[in-house]
């Protein structure tokens, strides 16, 4: 559905007060920014026009310390679905991804007010966090230092718990989870997939390029059993259509037959998890997983950028990151040459390189 003026009003009504913010917003969308990225852009916004509209602050006069009063709200306002640390109230806050994510929104809402000359000035800084940079070293300080977090995987106890759950699902939901996981899709992505994306004789599936983050195309395998679930749900699928298009269907009365929606596979995911008592896993977890076990089986980095169709390295170095390979390797060279001194000082044998 297309993104028009008053669908984006209807959702956010605040946005109706600042008409280049709604301009703004709609022409991101012609411009085709995905619908999860332009989702983020609004709340950001109707967040920071609410909050400026609380104080009697128009947003297309506000100044630096206008913006720092809202990071200031936002750093320390509770969070509806809980957080990564404790506000000053001891309450879950928002997360530090969350207030950067607040804070994008809004420097491009202003960098979009300067082109078009209804401001002289971005109010909200660039630049990255340098807490040693000195007065005019040409390092910008970031309204908001950026904090880095691994991915959280789950352990060999909560992903056998979701197995142990997800057998007794149907089995459009366990080959979702399989070729989620086996493929390292993200939600868009495996909800997007289409019958004619399949190669079964190959054991391969064709990620189009319109469904992917970063626009890129990219072919992809998954595994035997992946091949044996996706052949069953084939099967059960020809009992709700036989008619080409998206590979996974719903099958409620409301949209029966219909396209699977992230939204609705969000909450298939979600309540899997709660049934496992696994609360943290998410639909993006399957591919959080797969990443770091490819990383932990000694893939190259380049291999796993090209398999998850990431742009930077620094995204998949990440998942090198969690699994510890480099460490790990480094930690057993350096142990194995400590224990082999160790030994030869237990046996009375002069250790090599110590003569």
């Amino acid at each position: 559905m297309a993104t028009t003026t008053a669908s984006l009003q209807e959702r956010w009504p605040v946005l109706a007060t600042a008409p280049p913010a709604l301009a703004w917003l709609v022409m991101r969308a012609d411009l085709g920014v995905a619908p999860r990225t332009l989702d983020a852009y609004a709340r950001g916004l109707a967040e920071y026009l609410a909050f400026g509209a609380a104080l009697g602050i128009d947003s297309r006069l506000a100044g630096r310390e206008h913006v720092a009063r809202f990071v200031r709200h936002l750093t320390e306002r509770p969070s509806r679905h809980g957080g990564a640390a404790p506000s000053s109230s001891g309450r879950p806050c928002l997360s530090n991804a969350t207030v950067q994510q607040r804070l994008t929104a809004v420097r491009l809402f202003y960098d979009h007010l300067v082109e078009d000359g209804l401001r002289d000035s971005n109010p909200v800084g660039r630049g990255r966090y340098a807490p040693n940079a000195r007065i005019g070293s040409g390092n910008r300080r970031g309204l908001v230092p950026r904090q880095t977090r691994l991915p959280w995987i789950p352990d060999e106890t909560d992903w056998r718990a979701i197995l142990e759950t997800a057998r007794h699902e149907p089995i459009r939901n366990r080959t979702m989870l399989a070729l989620g996981y086996d493929a390292g899709l993200r939600r868009e992505e495996l909800c997007s997939l289409r019958t004619d994306d399949l190669d079964p004789g190959h054991r391969l599936l064709r990620v189009r390029a319109e469904t992917t983050k970063g626009r890129r195309e990219r072919v992809v395998p998954y595994s035997a059993v992946g091949g044996e679930l996706l052949r069953a749900y084939l099967a059960h699928r020809a009992t709700i259509s036989r008619a080409r298009g998206p590979l996974f269907l719903s099958e409620s009365r409301r949209n029966h037959a219909q396209l699977l929606t992230p939204w609705t596979w969000s909450k298939v995911v979600r309540r899997i998890a709660l049934a496992a008592g696994v609360p943290r896993f998410g639909t993006h977890t399957l591919r959080h997983l797969c990443l770091t076990d490819l990383a932990r089986a000694g893939w190259e980095l380049h291999a796993i950028a090209t398999f998850a169709g990431h742009r930077d390295p620094a995204t998949t170095m990440q998942y090198v990151h969690l699994s510890g390979r480099e460490l790990a390797g480094k930690l057993a060279r350096g142990m194995a040459q400590i224990h082999d001194w160790r030994v030869a000082m237990l046996a009375g044998a002069e250790p090599a390189g110590h003569a």
